[in-house]
C-alpha cells in the first residue's frame, strides 16, 4: 500500500458498502453516513458482505487515493454488534494487521494466512 505515518487517523465503516463505488461515492458514503470530512487527512476504510475485499479512501492534501485488497481465501476480521453510524478507530499499526491477516480480537493469525 502506501506509507502511513503514526499521526493518522483511521476510521472502519462497519457497515459493508458496495465496493463498485469508486471516488465520488465512497465520498458519498463518508459524509452521510458516517459524517465525516473525507478531505480530513483521516483514512477510511470499507468491507464487502463477504468480508474478504477491502476498500480506503484517503485525502493526502493533493488528492483522494482509493486502494483495495482481495483475499484469495478467508476473509478479514471485521468488528461486529457496533451501531451502523459508528466508526471504530484503529492505529495505523492495527489496520496494518488487519491488512496482514491478524484477528484482531483473538490477536492471531487467521488460519489461512501464510507467510
Amino acid at each position: 500500500m502506501f506509507g502511513l505515518s503514526n499521526s493518522i487517523r483511521v476510521f472502519l465503516a462497519v457497515e459493508p458498502v458496495d465496493l463498485r463505488k469508486s471516488f465520488n461515492g465512497l465520498h458519498c458514503v463518508v459524509q452521510d453516513r458516517l459524517n465525516e470530512d473525507p478531505c480530513s487527512g483521516t483514512l477510511f476504510v470499507f468491507t464487502n458482505r463477504r468480508k474478504n475485499r477491502i476498500k480506503t479512501l484517503y485525502w493526502d492534501g493533493t488528492g483522494m487515493w482509493v486502494a483495495i485488497k482481495r483475499l484469495e481465501k478467508g476473509c478479514f476480521s471485521w468488528p461486529h454488534g457496533v451501531g451502523a453510524d459508528e466508526k471504530p478507530s484503529l492505529a495505523p499499526e492495527g489496520l496494518a494487521l488487519l491488512l496482514d491477516g491478524v484477528d484482531l480480537k483473538q490477536g492471531s493469525l487467521k488460519p489461512w494466512y501464510q507467510r
